[in-house]
């Protein structure tokens, strides 16, 4: 069986056409998509073990989740990645897996939601979606990857050739639902957002919000005036502060804290210098080299084809001094993200800033074979040449999207067409010539070149510096003893402190984050502090980076409401600043009694008025000081003239008079001012509707126990 990107290329004669869009493909799939359908064979890595095929990964209203086609998902979609992008590290794997969560959530969400209102896409709406007025999926996938325009005749003959494949046809059922379950969100969303309504007093109170004008005066302490011996927090202002603010501290998920030390294994001196002798040795070889192809994918820790740069192209070291230096010249050693490079300046010269092309896209398929197609471009190259209409050849015998155009490429730059880039910025104008590709076999006629540029085609060998086994086991060792010596939350502060070791903190840390400050790639470590006990030391050395790491949990935080122990540090600030408001109040309050005016206030306070003119309620900003909601908005609801009381705000405590009101104009336009609210209402609907109802399906979440 054949999988879609194939069957595409046999089918159509886009070499490589999935392939090369692969990376495209998974940022919309992951996006807007439940299932990811390019690739059949999932090969599974990286996981934590291999759970039975009933297991759960979650439960989303009830709806099991299970492992194994959960798991599908996140191999299909880290696959295509690595199509693109050659390997995963520890991040984008956490992306891909959050991504795929997230999809899938949403999608058996939204599903119950459209399924209970009969939203529904009929046959003739997906065909229009599929081929039609394709949705971004399906232009992603089915675009020509030289002109980016979508090839409906390929699409259709690819869907054609799936009722002979059952591989393809299960691939096209699966994007098929993918578009339709998109759509039927977008149903559900806009009905949501024709929901909205907006009334005459809604538009009223935002227009009076954004022009009526309020002057006033103010005297005002900062908290920080209070000295440090006036604050004394007590139990009781912490057990205050909780039970006022308790609906701040619902936990979404578990979290855990825990302490860890770090044995540094990076490369030392001597790696250094050890490094520096290799790569000294290699430019003196790299300089005498007359096959610098095969000295480069001999000797290099990163082998990338040779091409044609402009100036700023190059990484700056080389940026600045090959494009004065005459052809093999060596510049390095010199070290650059990670590696000892040496660079050759292979060729120079002047080219085209960009050329207007067409070509004839053959394929080999097609047409018996790579000689047979070779042959035939060069019969179709004569007739060119013999004064043969281009147009009309290229809507015979083209088989991508731009036959349709005459073979029409259009205007590119260098990178755009990557497969024939040579030929035809080192060709000439009018010159038509057969070009191999991994898409098949090109007949391409030079129209135009635009401009020219000077540009260098560079070779660069790499070494990367990488610690010595001597280097990694001294670390090793270290960490070795250093586990040895400990054996609870006590033991490992004293040994820390007794060796001079610097503890380092893993602050509320969730089920699925894989890094941590200086530690990229530390899912290993997190899952072991998910599966311990508060005050358990690590039974292993973790091995992440170049650093060897033991570890101790401090601290586990239930999901939930926390409770005030939970939460006593991260409170700390505010509760000083609300015992800090308490004696600022006081004062002020002690200067009220008895006071007729700011003035008095302000002389009894030490403080000085300050005038504020035209302020308005939807911009709560007292000039010079901070924003300020509560202030403002007490302000507003007060009368002109009277003296307020203390007031605590964010920065400090105030007390005002207000001067007068300046009421706005009439509205004279309430249905634009009712357009612009239901349109800033309409923008928060997407994100709202999925919140309320994530809550209401009750999420249950078991990634961490696979991933």
């Amino acid at each position: 069986m054949r999988p879609l990107k194939i069957s595409y290329i046999q089918d159509m004669g886009i070499m490589g056409f999935l392939r090369n869009r692969a990376g495209i493909i998974i940022v919309v799939a992951i996006g807007v998509a439940i299932v990811a359908f390019l690739l059949s064979d999932a090969i599974r890595s990286g996981q934590g073990f291999i759970a039975d095929s009933q297991s759960e990964v979650g439960k989303v209203a009830g709806e099991s989740i299970s492992y194994k086609e959960f798991n599908e998902r996140v191999e299909q979609n880290s696959q295509q990645f690595k199509q693109q992008m050659g390997s995963l590290n520890a991040q984008m794997t956490a992306y891909v897996v959050e991504n795929t969560w997230n999809q899938t959530v949403s999608g058996i969400i939204l599903k119950k939601q459209t399924e209970d209102l009969g939203i529904a896409v009929g046959e003739s709406e997906l065909f229009d979606l599929l081929f039609d007025n394709p949705s971004p999926q399906v232009q992603q996938i089915f675009s020509n990857p030289q002109t980016g325009v979508f090839d409906r005749a390929t699409a259709i003959n690819s869907r054609k050739s799936a009722d002979a494949d059952p591989q393809l046809k299960a691939q096209w059922i699966a994007l098929e639902e993918s578009v339709q379950q998109q759509r039927e969100s977008e149903k559900y969303i806009n009905l949501v957002k024709n929901g909205i309504y907006v009334n005459s007093l809604d538009a009223k109170d935002d227009y009076t919000n954004k022009n009526k004008l309020v002057n006033f005066e103010y005297v005002y302490k900062d908290y920080a005036s209070v000295p440090d011996a006036e604050v004394k927090v007590t139990d009781a202002d912490y057990k205050e502060y909780y039970e006022q603010n308790k609906y701040k501290f619902k936990n979404p998920t578990e979290t855990r804290t825990f302490e860890y030390v770090a044995f540094n294994a990076a490369p030392s001196k001597q790696d250094t210098l050890d490094a520096k002798a290799k790569i000294e040795k290699i430019a003196e070889g790299f300089r005498a080299s007359t096959n610098d192809s095969l000295f480069v994918a001999i000797n290099a820790d990163t082998k990338a084809p040779f091409t044609y740069e402009k100036k700023g192209q190059l990484e700056p070291a080389l940026d600045s001094v090959m494009f004065n230096a005459s052809k093999g010249f060596v510049y390095g050693p010199y070290f650059s993200n990670g590696s000892f490079k040496v660079a050759k300046l292979l060729d120079a010269r002047v080219s085209p800033d960009s050329v207007k092309a067409r070509h004839i896209l053959l394929n080999p398929a097609q047409e018996g074979g790579m000689d047979k197609a070779l042959a035939k471009a060069d019969s179709l190259k004569k007739l060119i040449q013999g004064g043969a209409d281009f147009g009309k050849l290229a809507a015979q015998y083209g088989t991508d999207g731009s036959k349709d155009k005459g073979g029409d490429l259009g205007t590119f730059s260098r990178g755009a067409m990557p497969a024939f880039e040579d030929a035809v910025f080192n060709g000439s104008v009018g010159q038509t010539m057969v070009v191999q590709t991994q898409f098949g076999v090109h007949v391409i006629n030079i129209e135009k070149q635009i401009g020219s540029s000077k540009v260098v085609k560079v070779a660069v060998v790499d070494k990367g510096l990488l610690p010595s086994s001597a280097t990694e086991q001294a670390a090793y060792q270290k960490a070795q003893s250093f586990l040895s010596d400990v054996s609870d939350f006590k033991s490992f502060e004293e040994t820390a402190q007794k060796q001079g070791l610097n503890k380092l903190v893993g602050a509320d840390v969730t089920p699925l984050q894989s890094s941590l400050p200086g530690l990229d790639d530390a899912r290993s470590l997190v899952r072991w502090v998910y599966k311990a006990e508060k005050g358990d030391v690590s039974n292993e050395i973790f091995d992440i980076g170049d650093k060897y790491v033991v570890a101790v949990v401090t601290a586990i935080k239930p999901e939930g409401t926390l409770s005030l122990e939970d939460v006593k540090t991260q409170i700390e600030p505010d509760v000083k600043r609300a015992v800090q408001a308490k004696v600022l109040k006081a004062s002020f309050d002690k200067a009220l009694n008895g006071a007729n005016s700011l003035a008095q206030v302000a002389q009894k306070t030490g403080t000085t008025v300050t005038p504020v003119e035209n302020v308005v309620f939807a911009n709560p900003v007292i000039p010079g000081v901070a924003q300020e909601n509560k202030v403002i908005g007490t302000i507003f609801g007060s009368q002109p003239n009277k003296l307020s009381k203390a007031i605590d705000g964010e920065r400090g405590v105030y007390v005002f008079t207000v001067k007068s009101f300046t009421n706005p104009a009439p509205m004279t336009n309430a249905l634009r001012i009712k357009e612009q609210v239901q349109q800033a209402m309409s923008q928060q609907v997407d994100a709202a509707v999925f919140e309320v109802l994530r809550k209401k399906a009750k999420v249950k979440d078991y990634r961490a126990k696979f991933y």
